[in-house]
């Protein structure tokens, strides 16, 4: 596997981890449909909770959190409404972003709740 994709899989293993301590109901890790997929599916609070985590192993080019765009945000939003339509949901739903940054021996975690409202 690519050190990028190792680093990819360690951090979603820290934020399922980080989620469950704080006391989120996880769903789905990795949900696909078609071509788009959602990291982890969650509820929190009586509130479906998808959400994206981002991992680098430097600050260089910026915070992990802002390489969500537009684009990504749309993927997540199209994955969203399939898992909700296909299992039958009438509960808010959120968007958030788990940021997470591996270097050396140090980890930081990072939770943007509402990190993003979908556009129609």
């Amino acid at each position: 596997m690519a050190e990028h994709n190792e680093t990819g899989k360690s951090g979603e293993d820290l934020a399922y981890e980080y989620l469950l301590k704080k006391g989120f109901d996880i769903l789905e890790r990795n949900w696909r449909h078609k071509k788009d997929e959602v990291d982890i599916i969650a509820v929190h609070n009586n509130c479906l909770v998808i959400i994206e985590v981002k991992t680098r192993s430097t600050l260089y080019f910026g915070e992990p959190q802002i390489f969500v765009d537009k684009k990504k945000q749309a993927f997540m939003v199209r994955a969203a409404n399939a898992y909700i339509l296909k299992n039958d949901i009438h509960i808010e739903t959120r968007f958030d972003i788990v940021s997470v940054v591996l270097s050396g021996n140090r980890v930081s975690i990072k939770h943007i709740e509402d990190a993003f409202y979908p556009t129609l």
